[in-house]
């Protein structure tokens, strides 16, 4: 051997027994929950204190576990600041289980943690975790961080990436990167062992019961772990996982109907790739905003209005939802006078009025059908029955008016102040189980009635959920859209889904229902209530996208169904016959009208509303015996509009070319 190698043989011996320390240092350290310890009394029943330790027989091998016993959805806040329902710590010291970590090394660390949802989905799934290492005060919220709404994220695939939310559902065992991933916008954590004290207290507590822990591993941050490198405690990779990144336009892009999707922390990732509408999911909705009388929040609803309203680029139709609704309502207000609730209910329009200034459509009620705002459960569930408080509920019904006269006159009055907070905006009302109900769909339309004959709605909300949609045929859905078309108030549907855990599945039921819907004449546009894993129907298969952002083949058909499908254009209503508008194409900035006898005698309201429905021109024409009446388009831009015109007798909409 001559010299040179001899010399690079030394210094390769040399950096490897260097190097194989290092590599020690960083090694992931496992943590079996079990081994946490608790002031609380332990059993191997589930019967007894605040955590049990368990064992169970399958899957093979065998899983030792550590679970809740107690729901801290129990434990009022009287007792402890920290505790109750929407707590931000254990509240009780036998609700945290602490343990002992000893680290090879030196570093910063990710936290992943092997968990178990049980039935009971989002009413099993939530915990609180320390966000730094060391014993935490039991009532002090800023110690710890609550992971929550846990039940449809999560990763199982021996060689998926534990990084970012997954899509595991419940009654699986599956990681999750407690690092990685935000719950409800809590900051991010990552977990400092400084040199000099590798020994540190970690702890976690309890929140609901329902939820099991098999194990924690602390990973180095920075690398990059699937289950299977987690299950066996094994070291991760450098290499990221590679993620498909889609490259727009929106899906809708050059139609005459919008696609739009509900926006939230988890929906927003390339969110402008797919969709031209922009729907606050959680962050609009009053409880979100002002959980606490006199202090808004407005970080979601800021981030939803951004996405559709940036500083430059192109801007997309923002629909706010909601202000008036049964559910998601801030607590406090339940116990106000009826006075200064209808003066809160003020100050909730004004404040949002003032912060966004341009708003295109507003969901004014939310679900009047099925979820008022009186204080109780009108559709009960399992361990809910109708007619229970809700916390949650508004229960200001009466200082809008309650039923009064019409039996709605608290959804007039809610109508009547959207219209003097956001006059620019079209007005909505929005319901769920209505495109498969013909009682509902019949109710719902007396509703928009009342308020088209008030000329205080724009738009009918339907939601089309996959609970609403499936196993309903074609003509039960195309007749109550029938029903509710007949009132002449233009259709949305706003928070579209459909299931299916399988591809195969999912991709059936949008090509049997999806159509119904976009194909529609009545129908102005289409929004879904998510469509990436996070979604609030991940655990029935509703996500378009997988965990790493590739299409699911459901997807892949939408593009190309939207693409490449011709859209008709509303037939005239009844109360339209006759009507023309000439020039069209218009080319002097005016046209003139000529109206039939149902319209003669009476005021008409002139909107032009442009392909994402947004109203660019709104003029009422006085009251004239004329049959032709003159509308003046000052500063309208050219392209294609849909021109709609309302009396107190009849509404109806034709379309306009402007040169």
């Amino acid at each position: 051997m001559n010299k040179p190698q001899l010399y690079l043989l030394t210094l390769a011996t040399a950096l490897s027994s260097h190097l194989t320390p290092l590599r020690a240092q960083n090694a992931p350290v496992t943590i079996q929950a079990e081994a946490g310890t608790s002031t609380a009394p332990t059993s191997t029943a589930a019967s007894a204190g605040d955590w049990a330790f368990l064992t169970a027989a399958t899957p093979t091998p065998a899983v030792a576990y550590a679970t809740s016993l107690t729901d801290v959805s129990a434990f009022t806040a009287p007792t402890s600041p920290g505790g109750g329902v929407g707590g931000t710590a254990p509240a009780t010291a036998n609700r945290v289980l602490s343990y002992t970590v000893t680290f090879p090394g030196p570093g910063t660390y990710e936290l992943y943690a092997r968990v178990r949802v049980g039935s009971g989905g989002a009413n099993d799934d939530s915990f609180f975790y320390a966000n730094s290492f060391g014993s935490k005060s039991v009532t002090t919220g800023s110690d710890w961080t609550s992971a929550n709404n846990i039940f449809n994220i999560g990763y199982t695939g021996a060689t998926q990436v534990v990084d970012g939310g997954g899509g595991a559902s419940t009654s699986v065992w599956k990681w999750i990167n407690i690092s990685k991933y935000s719950f409800g916008g809590a900051a991010l954590v990552t977990y400092t062992v400084p040199a000099g004290s590798l020994t540190q207290t970690f702890q976690i507590g309890a929140r609901e019961d329902g939820l099991d822990f098999d194990k924690f591993v602390f990973g180095q941050s920075g690398l990059y772990f699937t289950v299977a490198n987690l299950d066996a405690g094994t070291q991760g990779s450098a290499t990221p996982p590679t993620t498909f990144t889609p490259s727009g336009p929106p899906l809708a892009t050059g139609k005459p109907k919008y696609l739009g999707c509900a926006y939230s922390p988890q929906q927003a990732p390339n969110f402008g790739a797919y969709w031209n509408a922009v729907t606050p999911e959680n962050g609009g909705k009053w409880g979100s905003v002002q959980p606490t009388q006199g202090a808004f929040n407005w970080t979601d609803l800021d981030a939803a209005y951004a996405q559709a309203k940036p500083a430059t680029g192109t801007q997309s139709l923002f629909r706010m939802h909601t202000l008036i609704w049964g559910a998601q309502q801030p607590t406090w207000i339940k116990n106000l006078s009826s006075a200064d609730q209808l003066a809160a209910i003020n100050a909730w329009f004004a404040a949002v009025a003032a912060r966004y200034p341009n708003i295109n459509h507003i969901d004014v009620v939310n679900e009047p059908i099925n979820t008022p705002p009186t204080g109780f459960v009108t559709v009960g569930s399992p361990g809910t029955p109708a007619g229970s408080p809700a916390a949650d509920g508004g229960g200001y019904i009466n200082a809008l008016g309650g039923t009064g006269t019409t039996g709605y006159d608290w959804i007039i009055t809610a109508f009547q102040l959207a219209r003097q907070y956001f006059p620019n905006a079209q007005l909505m009302i929005n319901e769920y189980s209505v495109e498969n109900s013909s009682t509902r769909a019949a109710t719902y339309a007396t509703i928009i009635n009342l308020l088209r004959t008030r000329g205080l709605i724009d738009g009918v909300g339907i939601q089309g959920h996959a609970f609403s949609t499936a196993g309903q045929t074609a003509a039960t859905i195309n007749g109550n859209l029938a029903t509710l078309a007949t009132t002449g108030v233009p259709l949305y549907i706003t928070e579209y889904d459909s299931d299916g855990l399988a591809d195969a599945d999912q991709l059936a039921e949008y090509q049997r229902v999806f159509p119904l819907f976009w194909q529609n004449p009545a129908v102005r546009g289409v929004t879904l209530w998510g469509y990436r894993v996070g979604h609030w129907r991940t655990a029935q298969g509703a996500n378009l996208v997988n965990a790493d952002a590739t299409e699911r083949p459901a997807m892949l058909w939408l593009r190309s169904y939207i693409q490449n499908t011709t859209l008709g254009t509303k037939a005239a209503s009844t109360a339209s016959a006759g009507i023309s508008v000439f020039p069209n194409p218009a080319t002097a900035g005016s046209v003139s009208l000529s109206l039939p006898a149902a319209f003669s005698q009476q005021a008409v309201e002139a909107q032009l509303l442009n392909s994402l429905g947004q109203r660019v021109l709104c003029r009422t024409l006085p009251a004239s015996a004329d049959a032709v009446r003159a509308l003046a388009l000052p500063g309208v831009p050219a392209g294609l509009y849909t021109l709609r015109l309302q009396s107190a007798t009849g509404v109806s909409s034709q379309q306009l070319y402007v040169e």
